[in-house]
């Protein structure tokens, strides 16, 4: 395996890939595991508990803002 070969992990709240060796894991009691790729993406998941939807610099940025499907 290269140096240079990212793994099949994307970061939980902007979407970037990690490579390996690299992020934050965080495992919830529910077992359900979470990377960041950085502190910024952990800071705005877990202390300031943002919706990466609504920040333009991810990749989850839903434009023109988010769609909620009515009932």
């Amino acid at each position: 395996m290269s140096k240079t070969a990212t793994s099949l992990r994307n970061c939980f709240f902007c979407g970037r890939h990690i490579t390996t060796g690299q992020g934050q894991m965080l495992v919830k009691n529910d077992g359900h595991v979470q990377w960041t790729c950085s502190s910024k993406c952990k800071k705005n998941l877990r202390v300031l508990k943002r919706d990466s939807r609504k920040l333009k610099w991810t990749a989850h940025y839903a434009k023109g803002g988010i769609r909620v499907k009515k009932k």
